[in-house]
């Protein structure tokens, strides 16, 4: 290319020159003056006629192009399908990750939330992009529901790499049917790799893509890895972890940093800590856990406590950029599974030095506050200590010791700390935290890594002691970080949007109830409205409802405050073994302890999105895994009878909690019995139209397991018995016994002279007898009381015909009198208009 002297002005005006001079030695046009010369202009521009403008060479030309791309990249300029180069903010482009629906639509969540909530991606838009990708979306108005529509212009990242599935053969054609049911299309296999590894119809393999779906071609994909069998042991959690995508191996550099790490407290760790190893610090935590990262102590001083809350310090281990850093970050958190734990930490990390495992010294971080007896934080301190933990005790144990009130080695730490936890927990209820309670369940299995039996778990007062602690210590630290001005991640959890609580209002108004607080409700009206209804069968409905009404909490740089737990700020300090935010917090405490700032890799916002998606995707595994294991279990208890609550319903059927294993299943509502089954929401029931037999949010019911299938996770029932018998079954069946109605029932015992009848004047009919005319006279009465004795003297008729529709002549004959008569029209709803000549149709 030429040089243009006038371009090379151009270039030399750059604002940010001399920036860039320190960063090259042959400095480029920066970011921010390509994006304002692409603003200028008002147009896109060719990539060749920019690198003109601005004077680059021949041998810049390689090195420009990778930077547009890696700004394309990051969202602020976009490269069409021509080649030019757009400036994203005249485009109003948004950065997004698409969240596909199984049913082949899609949304664009945005990276950095607009609060103009999501684009919905109709079938077309969702051709060439996979679940996950990171693309730029165009605005392109609202939809008939009122949603916003996006255009996706550019796929900027492709999240899928790997898709794990069953392999199938179809007429010589090899196919990936992926476990992610939203991969909707099928994936082509190449020949050569289902030839190396010669996988077996159905069974689970690993595929790598080589290319990705365009318009109307597929995408393909190669063999590189085959699990087994669907049914093997531990398939469950192996198509788990790929098909989340889940980080399940360090890497060499992460384990090499590892094994340099001492595995116990060396001398030169001492530096600048405060020496706690006697003070009687405990920790209490489940059975099975193997990682402890907090330990509790309590004392009275005076009319007040001194909390002590002692979290592991894994900030002094795992330094900002190393290995460990590096995959701790990219995983964000643990995920738990049945059996299995994948860890975010190294192991000699996680339940070695990092652990505060018992009579060991272990370095932590600490949070001592002094809580009055009113349960407010008088004041806390946070400081670097050594510690050494003088008991790992259990929930259950802790329990049986307060319950019981027998004598143990811990009993004055342990009294002392259930006081203040009531302290605390009155203080709860003042605040008006919403607190519900869920059954949550722990699968037990035997030698063979079967489940054996499916119990609950019962939250006691020791689970709820530790909870209170560190929700103390998570306020301090957001405190703290707060009045000293320094960035970190918060934990927010935001109320209900506008949309979100006015379709709880209706929905609540239906069921009898109101949420008070207007427009505007706060936790305490949240909590009001479930100690209203934590009595009533549908109360596990009611609180899903609660739920879902507020909106998702989430890892964001901007404290807006925690509003389930009635927080004005709050963040994560108490696991930082399992939770990346939790370690940020801590290398942010220790920051300002110092006098200094901390600043990580990556910006916090993008920190707060990245995080805040793992903990989804973690969640979203382990209940993908929990589900399959319940589906497995109940293979063997097909044709079996349970009882059991509905838990749930919706217009195509009802869920049922089977009693004892705590699983839910099916219904479907054509298995509901001999009559169409209709869901009706303004009652959260449904009914059958002819029989009138309703199915109630809490009702009991029994059903046989007919299906338990492994490819959905889904166990279907049929129904055996259940259901509220309406008012036409209940007089079916009191006809069908030879019963009267109760006014009338063996009048013989009480004397009273009876005649039979088939039919009465109901007492709105006689009331319109007798205010019908203007002057109540004695002949009208005695036409009415003629009229009553014609109708009650009448011969019974059969069950059959009482039903039948019948003229007005029969139901009731005109009665007239000189004078004073009343004449009376009966309109019967289902009689038919007579016809008329010349039409085929009666006027409407």
């Amino acid at each position: 290319m030429k040089k243009n002297t006038k371009s090379l002005n151009l270039r030399e005006k750059d604002p940010y020159l001399s920036r860039e001079r320190q960063r090259y030695e042959y400095p480029l046009p920066s970011r921010e003056w390509i994006i304002e010369l692409l603003e200028e202009r008002g147009v896109p521009q060719k990539m060749e006629n920019l690198a003109r403008e601005l004077s680059i060479n021949e041998e810049e030309y390689e090195f420009f192009e990778r930077r547009l791309k890696a700004m394309a990249r990051d969202g602020q300029v976009l490269i069409n399908r021509r080649g030019a180069v757009c400036a994203a903010d005249k485009l109003a482009l948004v950065k997004c990750r698409v969240e596909a629906h199984k049913d082949g639509f899609g949304f664009a969540v945005p990276l950095e939330p607009t609060g103009d909530g999501d684009f919905v991606l109709y079938e077309r838009q969702m051709r060439g992009v996979m679940h996950g990708d990171i693309v730029t979306v165009r605005p392109a108005g609202m939809d008939r529901r009122g949603r916003r529509e996006g255009v996706v212009l550019d796929i900027v990242e492709r999240a899928q790499k790997q898709v794990v599935g069953r392999f199938y053969a179809e007429r010589g054609v090899a196919i990936l049917e992926a476990e992610d049911k939203r991969l909707t299309q099928s994936i082509a296999l190449e020949p050569e790799s289902v030839a190396a590894f010669n996988p077996k119809p159905g069974q689970v393999v690993v595929a790598e893509i080589e290319s990705y779906p365009e318009h109307h071609r597929p995408a393909v994909a190669k063999v590189i890895e085959v699990l087994g069998d669907y049914a093997d042991s531990g398939m469950e959690i192996e198509i788990a972890v790929r098909k989340h995508h889940l980080p399940h191996q360090f890497s060499d550099a992460c384990l090499q940093t590892a094994r340099n790490i001492p595995d116990h407290v060396r001398k030169g760790d001492w530096k600048g800590r405060v020496d706690l190893r006697d003070l009687p610090l405990l920790t209490i935590d489940g059975e099975t856990a193997r990682d402890f990262d907090d330990a509790v102590y309590a004392e009275k001083i005076g009319r007040n406590y001194r909390l002590v809350v002692a979290i592991a310090d894994v900030s002094h281990y795992v330094r900002p950029g190393d290995g460990i850093d590096a995959d701790a970050v990219e995983r964000s958190t643990s995920v738990y599974f049945p059996r299995r734990v994948i860890p975010m930490l190294p192991e000699n990390l996680s339940n070695g030095i990092c652990s505060l495992n018992p009579d060991v010294e272990r370095l932590c971080m600490v949070c001592d506050m002094v809580v009055t007896y009113a349960g407010n934080i008088k004041e806390y301190k946070f400081y670097p200590a050594v510690m050494r933990s003088h008991a790992r005790l259990t929930y259950t144990q802790v329990w049986n010791w307060i319950a019981d009130g027998i004598d143990h080695p811990h009993k004055k730490e342990i009294d002392t700390l259930y006081k203040l936890f009531k302290i605390l927990q009155k203080k709860r209820f003042q605040r008006g935290a919403v607190e519900f309670e869920s059954v949550e369940t722990q699968m037990i299995f035997d030698d063979n890594g079967k489940i054996e039996k499916i119990v609950p778990v019962v939250r006691n007062d020791a689970h709820k002691l530790i909870e209170e602690c560190m929700l103390a210590a998570n306020v301090c630290a957001a405190e703290f970080l707060l009045k000293n001005k320094h960035a970190v991640l918060f934990r927010n959890h935001l109320g209900p949007t506008q949309e979100k609580l006015t379709a709880l209002r209706e929905q609540l108004g239906l069921l009898g109830l109101h949420l008070g607080g207007g427009d505007s409700p706060t936790p305490k009206d949240y909590a009001k409205l479930a100690e209203q209804f934590k009595d009533r069968p549908d109360a596990e409905l009611l609180q899903v409802m609660l739920l879902r009404s507020m909106q998702q909490a989430v890892y964001e740089p901007d404290n807006d405050g925690h509003f389930g737990l009635a927080y004005e700020s709050y963040a994560h300090f108490t696991s930082p073994i399992r939770r990346y935010p939790d370690l940020l917090v801590h290398r942010a405490i220790k920051a300002v302890l110092q006098g200094e700032t901390y600043r990580p890799g990556k910006t916090w916002q993008a920190l707060g999105v990245h995080t805040s998606f793992c903990e989804r995707r973690a969640d979203d595994a382990s209940r993908d895994v929990e589900s399959w294991l319940k589906t497995y279990y109940m293979r063997d208890k097909v044709g079996e009878v349970f009882s059991g609550k509905i838990s749930g319903m919706t217009g195509f059927g009802i869920f049922v909690t089977l009693d004892d294993i705590h699983i839910d299943g099916l219904v479907h509502i054509s298995d509901l019995g001999e009559d169409y089954f209709n869901f009706r929401p303004e009652i959260m029931a449904i009914e059958g139209e002819r029989s009138g037999i309703r199915f109630n949010m809490g009702d009991r019911v029994v059903v046989k397991v007919a299906r338990a299938d492994l490819d959905t996770s889904k166990i279907d029932l049929t129904l055996i018995s259940g259901g509220e018998a309406g008012k036409k079954r209940r007089k079916a069946k009191e006809k069908a016994a030879g019963k009267q109605p109760k006014a009338v029932q063996n009048p013989q015992e009480k004397g009273v002279k009876t005649k039979k009848r088939s039919k009465k004047l109901s007492a709105k009919e006689v009331e319109h007898y007798l205010n019908t005319a203007a002057k109540p006279s004695a002949s009208r009465k005695k036409t009415v009381e003629t009229a009553v004795r014609k109708k009650s003297a009448e011969p019974e008729k059969s069950a059959l015909e009482a039903d039948k529709p019948k003229p007005i002549s029969q139901l009731l004959k005109k009665q007239t009198a000189k004078g004073n008569s009343v004449k009376i029209k009966i309109k019967q709803k289902a009689e038919t208009p007579a016809k008329r000549k010349g039409r085929s149709k009666a006027k409407s």
